[in-house]
């Protein structure tokens, strides 16, 4: 451990070789936290013989987890039965498991993803005579997710408008939905834990027993429910040990608050704290720039950020006339570093504030030829084929799975439609039986009201079932369950009837030889075990890190990443920070912090494009540069000021008002358009974000974004009632108040 203590800087030393005792280590990107976690682990068992199995870490990604348990297993020299490394879902999914039998739920409970949880809102919302257009299911979902990781049970939620009287209907239906499924979503894993521990002290004091110290990692990201998780667990030796850093905190809409750092120190004031200031990953040019624009948020503990990978190259800041040649300048940048520098696509970035901005880029990468992976695209486990196979898994592992028996059922054809499987709801709901006690009955030839065909195909269905179950129990093979669903179905023959085309089909086709190569090498695994992970797998999981291509993705996606080159489009304002952000302070903070972690991702060369002119959503207008630019120092950037507020000393404006043989002139049609004329089509908006406006039916609002339509002005105006509404100037009435 002493030579292993040398590669540490005193910082990282001082974290590694703590005491007992809470403890938060705020740590800065790229300052090594992985390092500091993984050592302090091997301390606490190689110099402190802590047994690995009374260690929990708990981190936020698959991915991170495994490289987390390879590096301390590296560190000590073999393999550390026991220790618990993980993600809070993973670990509560098989804690819940283990104590099923104090919960509402069986062990071989289903996990809903997005997908099944919405389609469940939306049935709920319909059957209550809902609109399901004024109240959208995923916004429904939303709240309930949002209640849940407060903590909030379905009989506590209060409404606090319209919309949370729908919520507060919908919300126990929809768990108990969930619970006669025997199914759970993502959120429940946390709370369900909570609930656990809060109720069963018996429960909670055999974990607390078990794990003598808890380390915590992403600390910024975790919610109200990860927070009293790791309270609960942590008492009463209150050996926690959590890295954050509250300028990362960017998953606001997932429930994350990154206050949780600061309510840290308060629950723990004899904590000590341990800040990581140096900078591994990127060039002090780099960290010096980020610094700049992050130091300008509030209710933070300022850090003094230095790389010592020297100075490095300046920002470039470009400006292009629109969002096609913006993505043409980043793809070529791209091909010219290659050529100079030597780099591999595979060192390249490119990243944006919406999933939208990603359609001009990918348009280039292929007009080009650069060959590009786009992270939160359609996953691999979201293709219609293998969510069909899967579904058909599960419902042999819990037949209650309501969501994939209904996906199922009728796939392939079967002459089975939505009419017989309603009667079968009701038919099941009227004799006060589940779903996998329906299907038990069919398959021993009890009788039922579903008539004709659909009746025998109802039979065969649940027979089929039955038969996959008895497979399972004799083999435990999942690769032979596997190929005895595929064939029972004829799913190859199915794929070949729903694809529109050859090539579509050999590609589904491919998708499904993968999943079958994925299940092979996961042969080992019980069937509740394999559905358990794949149903945890995190979108960036998945990202091939050796596939030569540059990656695309959003800022979201792009926490926890590191690329050589990074090049971060469309930083104006209204996109970074995004325009429904100016009402709220905290929120305008969070995309600051966003901001921040983007610049951060970049090791050795930074560059930050916006347009003069921007079309998204199928509206075309002038685009200001964010306000964040203005944060970086000039002597750190390189390229087009964002100081100068006068258009005519943009770079975008000048393309735009002078002919010449560049992409961005063509635009004018090879007219010289005068300044005169040009100013006059960039004339002010009305209507600026912030305003006080008066509607004459809604009342009082607040603009948060206004932009060019045509020859009128299109206009968002939040109402504390009524939500965000959009309106065309000349036709809104509306009144202004103050500016």
């Amino acid at each position: 451990m002493t030579d292993l203590l040398e590669l540490l800087n005193p910082q990282q030393r001082e974290a590694v070789t703590a005491g007992e005792g809470p403890m938060l280590v705020l740590a800065g990107p790229g300052s090594g936290k992985t390092r500091v976690l993984t050592h302090r682990i091997a301390f606490l068992i190689g110099e402190m013989g802590i047994p690995a199995h009374h260690i929990m870490a708990v981190t936020f990604t698959n991915k991170a987890a495994a490289e987390m348990r390879l590096r301390v297993e590296d560190l000590l020299g073999g393999r550390l039965d026991g220790l618990q490394i993980g993600t809070f879902h993973a670990i509560c999914a098989r804690l819940l498991r283990i104590e099923a039998d104090q919960t509402p739920y069986g062990r071989d409970y289903t996990i809903y993803d997005t997908d099944d949880q919405v389609k469940l809102v939306e049935n709920l919302l319909k059957a209550q005579n809902l609109d399901t257009k004024k109240f959208k299911p995923y916004g429904v979902l939303n709240a309930i997710s949002a209640a849940k990781n407060e903590l909030i049970e379905p009989d506590d939620y209060r409404s606090r408008d319209y919309f949370g009287e729908a919520v507060a209907r919908i919300y126990p239906l929809y768990q108990r939905r969930l619970v006669e499924s025997n199914a759970m979503d993502f959120d429940d894993l946390l709370m369900q834990t909570v609930l656990l521990f809060r109720n069963n002290i018996d429960v909670r004091e055999k974990y607390q027993r078990r794990y003598e110290h808890i380390l915590v990692d992403e600390f910024q990201d975790t919610n109200q429910a990860q927070y009293q998780l790791v309270r609960l667990l942590g008492e009463p030796q209150e050996n926690v040990f959590v890295v954050g850093d509250e300028d990362q905190g960017i998953y606001a809409f997932r429930g994350a608050d990154y206050r949780n750092v600061m309510q840290f120190r308060k629950d723990y004031p004899a904590a000590k704290v341990i800040v990581l200031a140096q900078n591994y990953r990127s060039t002090d040019t780099i960290v010096q720039a980020a610094r700049a624009v992050i130091d300008k948020n509030k209710n933070r503990q300022p850090k003094a950020l230095f790389s010592e990978r020297g100075k490095g190259a300046l920002v470039t800041i470009h400006e292009a006339y629109n969002e096609d040649e913006e993505a043409e300048y980043a793809v070529r940048a791209v091909r010219d570093l290659m050529k100079r520098k030597g780099y591999a696509y595979r060192d390249f970035a490119v990243i944006y504030r919406t999933n939208a901005q990603s359609r001009a880029l990918e348009d280039a990468c292929v007009r080009i030829g650069v060959p590009y992976k786009l992270v939160g695209g359609v996953g691999f486990y979201k293709r219609r084929e293998i969510r069909d196979l899967l579904a058909y898994m599960r419902v042999v592992n819990n037949a209650n799975d309501v969501a994939s028996f209904t996906r199922i059922v009728n796939v392939p054809g079967r002459g089975i439609g939505e009419k017989s499987v309603q009667t079968f709801d009701q038919w099941v709901t009227g004799r006060g039986i589940s779903y996998a006690d329906g299907l038990e009955a069919l398959a021993n030839g009890e009788a039922s009201p579903i008539s004709g065909k659909a009746a025998r195909s109802f039979t065969d269905f649940a027979l089929m079932i039955r038969q996959l179950r008895e497979l399972l129990d004799h083999d435990n093979n999942l690769l032979i369950l596997f190929d005895e669903i595929t064939a029972r179905t004829e799913y190859n023959l199915y794929i070949r009837e729903i694809s529109d085309t050859t090539d579509q089909a050999e590609e589904r086709l491919e998708n499904v030889k993968a999943l079958r190569g994925l299940i092979q090498s996961k042969k080992d695994l019980s069937l509740e075990q394999f559905l358990e992970e794949i149903a945890l797998v995190g979108e960036t999981d998945s990202l091939d890190a050796e596939k030569d291509a540059i990656t695309l993705l959003t800022m979201h996606a792009a926490k926890g990443l590191e690329f050589a080159v990074v090049f971060i489009t469309g930083v104006e304002d209204g996109l970074i920070p995004h325009s429904r952000s100016k009402i709220e302070p905290e929120e305008m903070a969070e995309e600051r912090r966003l901001f921040y972690v983007g610049l951060t991702r970049a090791k050795d060369q930074l560059y930050l494009t916006h347009t003069f002119k921007r079309s998204l959503y199928g509206e075309s207008s002038v685009s200001d540069p964010s306000p964040f630019l203005t944060d970086i120092p000039a002597e750190l950037t390189d390229g087009a000021g964002v100081n100068v507020k006068d258009l005519r000393n943009r770079a975008g404006y000048k393309a735009a008002v002078t002919w010449d043989s560049t992409p961005s002139s063509r635009v004018t049609g090879g007219k010289v358009i005068s300044f005169e004329q040009a100013k006059k089509s960039v004339t002010p908006l009305r209507f600026k974000a912030g305003m006080r406006v008066k509607h004459p039916k809604l009342g009082e609002g607040t603009v948060i974004d206004s932009q060019r339509d045509r020859d009128d002005e299109q206009v968002q105006v939040h109402f504390k009632s009524y939500g965000t509404k959009t309106f065309l100037a000349s036709l809104a009435g509306l009144v202004i108040l103050d500016k």
